[in-house]
């Protein structure tokens, strides 16, 4: 029987793989799991509802839905189901069937996005001031969504996904090959709002500070939350940080 090195296995889909951990620990997991997914939906619907720029890794799908006049939630999910089929062709017989489950990942935050979406829709903004404010609210729940769902190492989302392929296939450091798919979704999403609007209408100062920040508030709210998130979870993983 060949053996696969643990680590070989992360950097394929990590998906937490011991083989000891209960079915209460994988309930946990997945809570936090998909309260991340949500915080991280909510955050993206105040950065709409800013009007002052969406973050890097929506910029894509919120750019389709302003040209195709489609919900932004379902171009999300669109936009990250291709972001998992993209990964295909990269990893090729390294591309296992449980990859696939980033496409229901996919869904259910497309999902979110739409429901966040109407939940805010109620707020209004009266000047730049109350649009930075709803800025920094997004940015705030955007990093603790990463922060939750990266903590419960359980299935990583599409775009991440993609990343890690990329990384794999081209042997080009993780936040490097992050920094060029961000510069990528956020240079395509200008240039279909030129297109098609002349103006890049959602990339504004909102995306600069979402791309510079949001890492700087992961690593604040990590030494706040992850130990309490780790022992939520567990499971092994809090020994391993």
């Amino acid at each position: 029987m060949v053996k696969v090195a643990k680590n070989e296995v992360k950097k394929d889909f990590p998906i937490s793989t011991e083989p000891k951990v209960s079915a209460e620990a994988w309930a946990r997991r997945f809570i936090i799991y998909i309260s991340g997914l949500f915080l991280l939906a909510l955050g993206v619907a105040f950065s709409i509802k800013s009007g002052l720029g969406v973050s890097p890794v929506t910029s894509f799908p919120f750019a389709l839905s302003l040209v195709l006049n489609q919900d932004v939630g379902f171009m999300s999910t669109v936009v990250f189901s291709f972001y998992v089929l993209l990964q295909i062709p990269l990893l090729r017989r390294s591309f296992k069937l449980k990859n696939l489950f980033q496409l229901a990942i996919a869904s259910l935050f497309g999902f979110f996005v739409t429901l966040t979406t109407t939940i805010v829709a109620p707020l209004s903004t009266t000047g730049y001031f109350s649009q930075l404010i709803l800025l920094g609210i997004s940015l705030i729940l955007i990093a603790i969504g990463i922060l939750f769902y990266l903590t419960s190492n359980v299935i990583p989302m599409p775009s991440e996904g993609l990343v890690l392929a990329v990384q794999r296939a081209t042997r080009v450091p993780f936040s490097r090959v992050k920094v060029l798919f961000d510069v990528t979704s956020v240079s395509l999403a200008g240039i279909l709002l030129i297109f098609f609007y002349g103006n890049v209408v959602g990339l504004r100062e909102g995306t600069v500070i979402a791309a510079l920040g949001v890492g700087k508030l992961i690593g604040v709210f990590s030494r706040w939350f992850k130990p309490a998130l780790l022992r939520f979870c567990k499971s092994d993983i809090a020994e391993k940080q």
